[in-house]
Parts: structure tokens; C-alpha cells; sequence
């Protein structure tokens, strides 16, 4: 029942996140931060897919400890995908708020991110063994958490003061996707039903896609409307 059940959650969830960044990158209509935002749905779904998919797979045949390599692969590839998914979030909230100048800013995002990458590449993290170690989870996890909580700060200070009411929730997507990730990397390993709080992580990144989305409906579709007034 697990594998099911897990396996078609999973499914809806690629194909959801990846077929709404397409309509985004498509539907943007020249608007910068929509297929910013596009892009980065892609990026998200493309990168989950793999480890989801080798992880469906091992439920529906033969277990998870006998696709150790494939899964310990998948979890690579999708810690540095994530890292490229808050950067283009970023540049989201600049493209949104027009934001200009902040070097500073944006050089400790990219040094953040880089370090978060640097980590991941490690040898020490063996993410193709079974008995990959916790503490170098904690580490690579420390620059990421890091870069989720100024994106998080952003995204709050910059929709209250512009009074933004399509990406008011934007921080606590966030919030949400870190607070349900951060046990699963602490205590997973030792207590498997911990693994559940994915579900409830995945949710808060598919609301994330989402409030993306019903802004650029709503804000090309106003666009849209002013001009045929005005043919």
C-alpha cells in the first residue's frame, strides 16, 4: 500500500510542478521574473525526479536497499538542483520588486550557494553508501538553510512593504518546506516514519509553484485585458 500510494503522490507531484513551470516559461509573455519563475519549477520537478523515481521503483520491486547507488545519486543531484532552485527564487524577488544594485546581497547568496555545492561534492558525504554519516548532512545543510532564511526574510519584508498580496505566503512556503525538511536530515535515519514529513514538504514547494503561478494569470491576464480596451 505504501509503494502505491507513495509512488502516485509522487507522480502527481513531477508532473504537476514540472507541466505549470512549462506553462509559466511559456505563458509569461515576455515577463522576465515569470519565466524566472518557470524555469525554477522545472528545475525543482527535474531535479526530484531523480531520486523519486528510482525511489517508486525500488517500493514497487525489490526494496530500497537494493538501490542504494541510484538513490544515494538521486539525493545528490537533488541537493544541488534545490541550491539552484533558491538562487533562481532570488532573482525572482528581484525581477518582482525591481530591486537594483545589492552586490553585497547577492554575492552571499552565490557564496551560500556555492558552499552549499562545495559540500555536497565531497567524498565524505558518501552518498552512494548505505551508511552515509549525519554530521556531513548537518553540514551541507547549514549554508542551505541559510540561504532559505534570507530568501525567506525577503520575500516577508518585500510583499508587506509593497503590500503584495499574490506572493504574501511566499515566506511561509519556506518556512513550511525547511520545517518539515530539517527533522527528516536530523532524525530520519533512526526513527524511518520521520520519512513521512516529505510529504507534507513537497506540498509546501508545490504552494510555492503555485502562488507563481495564479500571479502570472492574474497579472498577464490584466495585461492582456488593458490592451484589447484599448484596441
Amino acid at each position: 500500500m505504501q509503494a502505491i500510494m507513495e509512488t502516485l503522490f509522487d507522480t502527481v507531484y513531477l508532473i504537476s510542478v514540472i507541466t505549470i513551470g512549462i506553462l509559466m516559461i511559456r505563458g509569461g509573455r515576455g515577463d522576465r521574473q515569470f519565466r524566472l519563475f518557470g524555469v525554477m519549477a522545472v528545475v525543482l520537478g527535474a531535479g526530484d525526479a531523480f531520486h523519486l523515481i528510482p525511489r517508486a521503483v525500488a517500493l514497487c520491486t525489490t526494496g530500497l536497499e537494493n538501490y542504494t547507488v541510484l538513490l544515494g545519486l538521486g539525493k545528490w543531484i537533488t541537493s544541488v538542483t534545490m541550491t539552484v532552485f533558491y538562487v533562481l527564487l532570488y532573482h525572482v524577488w528581484r525581477q518582482r520588486y525591481h530591486i537594483k544594485g545589492k552586490g553585497r546581497l547577492t554575492a552571499a547568496v552565490y557564496l551560500l550557494a556555492g558552499l552549499r555545492v562545495l559540500l555536497c561534492m565531497m567524498p565524505q558525504n558518501r552518498w552512494l553508501s548505505a551508511d552515509a554519516p549525519l554530521s556531513w548532512g548537518i553540514w551541507r545543510n547549514i549554508p542551505f538553510a541559510l540561504l532559505g532564511l534570507a530568501v525567506i526574510v525577503l520575500f516577508y519584508r518585500s510583499a508587506g512593504e509593497r503590500g503584495d498580496r499574490a506572493f504574501r505566503w511566499m515566506w511561509l512556503t519556506i518556512v513550511l518546506s525547511f520545517g518539515f525538511y530539517i527533522p527528516v536530515v536530523l532524525w530520519a535515519d533512526a526513527v524511518p516514519v520521520i520519512g513521512m514529513l516529505m510529504i507534507p514538504k513537497t506540498c509546501a514547494y508545490v504552494w510555492t509553484v503555485l502562488i507563481g503561478y495564479f500571479a502570472m494569470k492574474r497579472e498577464c491576464g490584466a495585461g492582456e485585458a488593458r490592451t484589447e480596451r484599448a484596441d
